[in-house]
């Protein structure tokens, strides 16, 4: 399995900066720079593609509905070429809160949407004359929707690769289903390996069927908590408003994701009073109801011979790449939780 990381997008960018300059030398092999309602990502990347030499950069995530899908194209081609063809486009709907609140666009449709960037930005790394008509892109746009005088267009430069490798951030059946589909990655969110088969088995064999071959193997991308040693386990404590804000927050009542797969993991009545404590204000006593359990479950926390276990249990749920958060305070502390991974992966 590699190992993967991602940057603080609330600040502390130089810092971050910093970190992943040393990690690369401790054998980390990817780096996530995530977008929310933060500064953007591209800016970030292009700067850590200066700084960096082999580590590959991926963007976590893209929103689909911020940018057209053409320019999501030229971006992630633009950012392959800086990096010297060392970028993954990450993709997600990321949730309505975010799209409609933040940045006032229409949240709907996003199987479809995905599946109609995803086309759009292949044939722009191909250098193909883009021409897509589809249900919610139609390229060029037809004369009666504006001036009549736009045409098919293809990219000026020469990309570094014609086929970028595409990372879908997918939870719902569907979601997850196109994911295996079409994308060359997945990344899921609080992966629990030993419910993984029971809650995305079914879709990410569906998906498969479908699979152009040349896509070769999915990619499954898995966040982790990451602390080695006989006494972190009180670290997990730091992960109960992560993932109250994502089970709580993230939504309202019946449609939040998180929430959902909360549930589908086997922790219905634990969800809904995380939920509800966190609506009514009471942050804290939801971060306080998140199980131990699945805290445990979802993270790489503990002495090396039980995260060794917890490693075994991961690969055999499918992952090929762990995205890891160092929990230890300080670069060194980060760095040597990585290079202890490394050791314990082989």
């Amino acid at each position: 399995m590699r190992i993967g990381t991602g940057i603080n997008y609330a600040g502390g960018f130089a810092e971050s900066v910093a970190d992943i300059v040393e990690l690369e030398k401790a054998g980390l092999d990817v780096a996530f720079v995530p977008e929310a309602y933060s500064f953007d990502a591209v800016s970030q990347l292009g700067f850590l593609a200066a700084k960096t030499e082999r580590v590959q950069l991926a963007s976590g995530i893209f929103q689909i509905y911020t940018r057209t899908p053409t320019l999501t194209a030229m971006t992630a081609a633009g950012l392959d070429f800086v990096s010297d063809g060392r970028f993954i486009l990450g993709l997600g709907a990321s949730g309505p809160q975010v799209i409609e609140g933040f940045h006032g666009v229409k949240y709907d449709a996003p199987l479809a949407r995905t599946r109609e960037i995803v086309e759009i930005c292949r044939q722009v790394w191909r250098r193909e004359r883009v021409v897509h008509d589809g249900k919610h892109y139609t390229i060029p746009l037809p004369p009666e929707q504006g001036t009549g005088l736009g045409k098919p267009l293809k990219l000026i430069n020469h990309p570094v690769r014609e086929r970028i490798p595409v990372l879908l951030a997918s939870l719902g059946p569907k979601n997850v289903a196109l994911t295996a589909e079409i994308a060359e990655g997945w990344q899921p969110i609080f992966f629990h390996p030993e419910k993984a088969a029971d809650v995305w088995g079914e879709s990410l064999a569906a998906g498969k069927a479908k699979r152009d071959p040349a896509l070769g193997e999915l990619d499954t991308f898995v966040s982790a908590a990451l602390a080695i040693g006989d006494d972190v386990e009180p670290l997990l404590d730091h992960l109960r408003p992560i993932v109250a804000l994502y089970v709580g927050g993230m939504g309202a009542r019946g449609k939040n994701f998180y929430n959902d797969l909360a549930r589908r993991y086997g922790y219905e009545a634990e969800a809904k009073l995380i939920q509800d404590l966190y609506l009514d204000g009471k942050k804290d006593e939801a971060a306080a109801a998140v199980p131990l359990e699945l805290l445990r479950s979802i993270s790489l926390v503990g002495p090396a011979g039980y995260v060794k276990e917890r490693l075994a249990a991961f690969k055999e749920a499918g992952a090929t790449t762990l995205v890891v958060n160092p929990m230890l305070p300080g670069r060194e502390a980060r760095v040597s939780a990585v290079s202890q991974l490394r050791e314990l992966l082989g």
